[in-house]
């Protein structure tokens, strides 16, 4: 089956003849198709907005849970954390208790700078007023104190339970 030149399906074009007006078939396309630059930077978006909160904090903790909302201020604060093991960070270097006065004064300058203190549900209480004393005696007034929300409701504690006296003692 042979093509003519005036067949409408022949690669030929009408005849093998450039158009009169126009531009030719082969010439390049000078437009940019934006579909694919839309895709990439829609994924570039999701993966900064994934992994920016991962960003924030350095030391990993398991923070106690509290009712307390979360605070709105966003200037900077400085970041004390202190892990179950008494270890304490100065955001996010690791610091002796002992050098902690030093590594205060220089991280911050101004006491009214504002500090959270992010420590483990786990730390000992003495660890805990240790940092904030130090901070105290720092002269640090804006001192917060991080926790998790959702924790358990304030309000009347459940009563103990009971045990049973031991034999030869009379219940109060």
């Amino acid at each position: 089956m042979a093509l003519s030149a005036h067949d409408a399906f022949s690669g030929a074009g009408g005849g093998g003849r450039r158009r009169r007006y126009g531009r030719s078939r082969r010439s390049a396309l000078s437009e940019i198709n934006v579909t694919p630059l839309v895709d990439v930077m829609l994924v570039l978006l999701i993966i900064f907005m994934i992994s920016a909160p991962l960003l924030t904090a350095g030391v990993p903790l398991e923070l106690p849970r509290t009712e307390a909302g979360a605070i709105q201020e966003t200037e900077g604060p400085l970041a004390i954390s202190i892990q179950a093991d008494g270890a304490v960070f100065v955001q996010d270097r690791q610091t002796p208790f002992e050098a902690l006065g030093p590594a205060l004064a220089a991280a911050a300058d101004n006491p009214e700078r504002a500090v959270f203190v992010r420590a483990d549900g786990r730390a000992a209480y003495a660890d805990v007023a240790r940092v904030m004393a130090a901070l105290s005696v720092r002269g640090f007034t804006r001192v917060n104190l991080i926790t998790d929300t959702g924790g358990p409701a304030a309000g009347p504690a459940p009563e103990p339970a009971l045990l049973p006296a031991p034999e030869g003692v009379s219940p109060p």
